[in-house]
């Protein structure tokens, strides 16, 4: 199946947030305490859409993965207990969730990839996220795509492991 990234619509958003109901349930059900605050919900994945942030993994009619795609745009990011690998325009990205439906196809590392593209289209050539410390999945995938560890960044009161990609 031939997939296309693409911006979310507000026509997704009933898909998109079951995506991310089911995503929540795995991680808690993995024992793991990110994403069990009431974060994400329904009010962010629209401030997502609305916003022009939110983007979709999407082929014949349905979602199989979302992400948060901002540029710039992470207050959090400047307050690192750590180093980041450059100091210029990044491309930052949240609440990757696959469907259901999906998992187990490489389908969050092929949207990563669409990410990369993304910030090379608006000549960017750093790539940077966070994930929780026991995000296993999650800290797999930065390393099978070449992100270095940078240090921690907080979020809601959390130290979260913060990653940079440094694209070609």
């Amino acid at each position: 199946m031939a997939l296309e990234f693409r911006k979310a619509t507000s026509a997704d958003a009933d898909q998109i947030w079951n995506i991310l109901e089911k995503a929540i349930a795995r991680r808690k059900a993995e024992g793991s305490d990110q994403w069990q605050d009431g974060y994400p919900n329904p009010a962010v994945v629209a401030h997502d859409i609305e916003n022009g942030h939110g983007y979709v993994l999407a082929g014949e009619g349905k979602i199989a993965g979302y992400i948060a795609v901002l540029i710039n745009d992470e207050p959090a990011y400047a307050e690192i207990k750590g180093t980041w690998l450059t100091d210029g325009d990044f491309v930052v990205y949240h609440r990757v969730a696959i469907s259901d439906d999906f998992l187990g196809q490489g389908l969050a590392q092929e949207m990563l990839k669409r990410v990369d593209e993304y910030a090379a289209a608006n000549n960017i050539r750093s790539v940077r996220a966070d994930t929780n410390f026991d995000n296993k999945g999650m800290l797999r995938i930065f390393e099978k795509l070449g992100y270095v560890y940078c240090g921690e960044v907080f979020f809601r009161g959390s130290a979260r492991l913060a990653f940079e990609k440094v694209l070609p």
